[in-house]
């Protein structure tokens, strides 16, 4: 893989204001072309390609373009924000180095997994409930801000999420474009659900392994190697770290501790007015019909799931 030389791009934490002059002249140029909007945090969002972006993640992303060059045994982990990024890069760091580096001893111990977890052309990609992501990605924001946020920018955050207009989205166009390819391409394209993970782990663990080829062994099965995997790397486990509770990102300079909140399934239900509720599954239903995926929408998972699974009961 080609080395990218980034040293003349200074690392702009990510919610302080942007200093433009700090981009590169081509994303400078860019940034004159593209539509705009106004999101609900304050920052300016720019429509590339289909999707939204901040200046500094369009950056980014022109490097890549112009520099990246994938390796057959690459392996992609990709989620829109708020889906269970951190703990994904857990479990996938614990899987594959874990003969290596024994789960005592384990660099997650003392490291946060965006230290450790790199771009790695498999791809391993997880969604979560758009609702549930949503409100875990307006708090998150909200503890990274300078200032607190309106409360009434959730409902507004909302209203644009209807609209299509958020950072990395649409998320409908995101989500269901890596699920159409891993119909397609399943030896390439692994899917997990962030509700799926939280209801059983241990399957999807195993799933994970066969499709990162270091598949657990019938030993490992049985010396309960998933099981210690899952203890090491969750929510509560990685919350509690020294580095996760007082540590910060070196490059945007978020809160390690931002990037833990909840981890509940529904909790949505007690930050939405019914009338928002309403037409956010009228909008679900809408965006799934026909695709075959669908959202676990509570903790009570016989009761609520909406998408194209609904549509067709």
């Amino acid at each position: 893989m080609e080395h990218i030389e980034t040293s003349s791009v200074t690392p702009t934490p990510l919610f302080e204001e942007l200093d433009v002059n700090k981009l590169s002249n081509e994303c400078q140029q860019l940034l004159q072309t593209l539509p705009r909007e106004k999101w609900w945090d304050g920052c300016y969002l720019y429509l590339y390609h289909g999707f939204w972006f901040r200046p500094q993640g369009l950056q980014g992303i022109l490097l890549f373009q112009k520099h990246f060059q994938a390796e057959e045994d690459d392996v992609f982990i990709i989620t829109v924000p708020k889906s269970g990024t951190t703990w994904l890069k857990a479990l996938t760091f614990a899987i594959t180095n874990r003969k290596d580096c024994p789960l005592p001893q384990s660099p997650l111990l003392t490291s946060n997994p965006h230290q450790l977890v790199y771009s790695m052309c498999r791809i391993v990609y997880m969604c979560r409930n758009p609702v549930d992501r949503f409100i875990s990605l307006w708090h998150f924001v909200n503890l990274n801000r300078p200032e607190p946020l309106k409360q009434d920018s959730l409902e507004a955050g909302l209203e644009m999420m209807c609209r299509e207009v958020e950072g990395y989205g649409p998320f409908w166009r995101h989500v269901l474009g890596y699920w159409k390819l891993s119909k397609e391409r399943p030896g390439k394209v692994l899917f997990l659900k962030y509700e799926d993970l939280k209801e059983d782990i241990i399957p999807h663990l195993k799933s994970l392994a066969e499709f990162l080829g270091i598949s657990f062994s019938e030993e490992e099965e049985r010396q309960g190697m998933m099981e210690e995997i899952a203890k090491l790397c969750s929510l509560d486990s990685l919350r509690n770290r020294e580095v996760n509770v007082n540590g910060k990102h070196k490059f945007v300079g978020i809160k390690n501790s931002s990037l833990f909140r909840k981890g509940e399934v529904g909790g949505w239900v007690n930050n939405v007015n019914p009338s928002m509720v309403e037409k956010i599954e009228n909008l679900i239903e809408e965006k799934l019909s026909g695709s075959g995926l669908s959202f676990k929408m509570s903790c009570n998972y016989t009761k609520t799931k909406l998408g194209d699974n609904q549509a067709s009961t």
